[in-house]
């Protein structure tokens, strides 16, 4: 399989700054259960932290499905493996 490195940069940008923001709302719901906060915030940050991974997660294996499709021999993924790297992220 390829290096993250060798995809497109302005995608792998967006997908650090998904990933920064992940970071953030993971800070904040850290905050929130150490202020005794109500059952409500703490629910809509874990969402909010749950949701910003999981679209890393999508973009990362959408742009390696591009690379590892048109890749050469030794980068090539056939569909289960597609298919399993989608499946781990469910």
């Amino acid at each position: 399989m390829t290096d993250l490195t060798s995809h497109d940069p302005e995608a792998m940008k967006a997908i650090v700054n998904r990933l920064r923001r992940a970071e953030g709302q993971l800070h904040a719901l850290i905050g929130t259960i150490g202020s005794e906060a109500n059952c409500r915030d703490v629910v809509t940050q874990l969402s909010a932290v749950s949701k910003a991974l999981d679209r890393a997660g999508f973009a990362i294996i959408s742009n390696a499905m591009r690379d590892c499709v048109a890749g050469g021999e030794h980068d090539r993924m056939d569909a289960q493996e597609l298919e399993k790297l989608f499946l781990s992220l469910a």
